[in-house]
């Protein structure tokens, strides 16, 4: 089934952009994907093939940020312990501060069954880690320093520039001496190298934004696929307005950075600051992760003679909407990775459907990497429209002049997609898989 074309309203001339067909269906309250059963089917259920490894990821992100630490030697930091496993979640479960999720609030039972047995069945969680029969936090953490990395040039927030600051610094001291208070060779270390410790603590500041940032996005996508399979969801639109309420739903959210040493907290980002999850951690995640990130290793030369690479940080377009999904699907690649780990909580109806088409089980992984970029085009697409309501004025706007400077921000939203590399002509096409 394709999506019948949107016209525009006549209210205002028409769009002389590439991408008028897009930006129409935008101003109509749309989603820059199609919006078709099938890409509802798909998008709805990858997001819950990912909210699963997520559940993991956001607990060990804060576990590694607030109790791993600075250990020099973190063997063990993707071995969750019992207490983060049964940490609640703030956004599920009776005691929610907001509950999104109709769900438990401790570990999702798919990722405890998974943890426990993986493919190769019951053994010890050494064996599974050496294996890689396990959920890969490499993935997390490649997310985790493309925010890092990109965090100066993307004009949100003051999350980063605080990192910066000697309050910051001061903070950041206390738990560095703290931690090594009984190990005199370290504190001798982080005398002569004071910064190399301090950037650390800033990476972990980083685990800490993203773990909380990803602790909301769990239960939204899981209570997503409990509304589909109730068959709440009507279209596409559905699914992106249920994104755009729950990103102003949960806007404020405070992120933070405490670490527990030895039984004390240390507020290295005080809650008080009054940072908060939509300006500190999911707009620069999307522009971070979806739009930029950088070259994997092994497919750009970095030698600035050979000019694979761009100049400036803001020219990278090497996230998931620019991604050419079939030479990505490559071992260690991190979106391989995060490939493999949805693969194991797949829905049913998601691996008949891949089943149908293409190889079948052979490029099973390459499929849902599609489908998770039409996926991540559709959330991107909320955030717009989120940022258009935030900023702008309402899409059944009276007033021309209103509707022309939405008019303008969509098309300012989708110059960024004519870029060859950009898969927004691609999604549009229920061929593309």
């Amino acid at each position: 089934m394709v999506q019948t074309p949107i016209k525009p309203t006549g209210i205002i001339p028409p769009s002389n952009h590439q991408f008028a067909e897009v930006i129409y269906r935008l101003e109509a309250g749309g989603s820059m994907l199609p919006d078709t059963p099938e890409n509802l089917m798909q998008i709805i259920g990858i997001y819950k093939a990912y909210a699963v490894p997520m559940d993991f990821y956001w607990r060990d992100l804060l576990y590694i940020a607030e109790r791993v630490f600075l250990d020099p030697l973190p063997f063990f930091k993707y071995f969750l312990p019992k207490e983060y496993l049964d940490l609640h979640n703030h956004y599920a479960g009776d005691d929610a501060d907001l509950r999104i999720w109709r769900g438990e609030a401790t570990a999702h039972p798919e990722l405890l069954e998974f943890m426990e047995k993986g493919k190769t069945g019951k053994l010890p969680k050494l064996f599974h880690h050496l294996w890689h029969d396990r959920i890969n936090m490499e993935f997390a953490e490649a997310c985790m320093r493309a925010m890092l990395w990109h965090g100066r040039d993307m004009g949100w927030g003051k999350f980063d520039a605080y990192l910066d600051s000697e309050e910051y610094k001061a903070n950041a001291d206390k738990a560095i001496k703290a931690y090594f208070k009984h190990n005199p060779a370290m504190l001798g270390l982080y005398k002569l190298f004071p910064d190399m410790f301090l950037e650390q603590v800033r990476q972990l500041s980083y685990y800490s934004n993203l773990g909380l940032f990803w602790e909301v996005m769990a239960p939204v996508f899981f209570e997503m696929s409990d509304i589909y399979d109730e068959g709440g969801f009507k279209g596409v639109p559905d699914a992106m307005n249920f994104l755009v309420n729950g990103i102003f739903a949960i806007a404020g959210r405070p992120i933070y950075h405490h670490a527990y040493i030895r039984g004390e907290c240390y507020e290295i980002i005080p809650k008080s600051k009054g940072f908060t999850w939509l300006y500190e951690a999911a707009l620069p995640y999307v522009e971070a992760v979806f739009y930029r990130t950088a070259p994997f290793r092994g497919t750009k030369s970095y030698n600035a003679q050979a000019k694979q690479v761009p100049d400036e940080q803001k020219d990278f377009h090497y996230g998931i909407l620019y991604a050419d999904v079939f030479p990505v699907g490559t071992a260690g690649i991190p979106p391989t990775l995060l490939m493999d780990d949805m693969y194991h909580f797949l829905p049913d109806y998601l691996i008949e459907y891949y089943q149908k088409h293409c190889r079948g089980e052979q490029d099973i992984l390459i499929q849902l990497g599609i489908t998770f970029q039409r996926s991540m085009y559709n959330v991107t697409s909320a955030v717009i429209q989120a940022l258009r309501q935030a900023l702008l004025y309402p899409l059944d706007d009276p007033n021309p002049q209103h509707l022309l400077k939405n008019r303008q921000f969509f098309e300012q939203q989708m110059d960024r997609f004519v870029r060859p590399e950009a898969r927004l002509r691609d999604i549009q096409n229920q061929e593309y898989r």
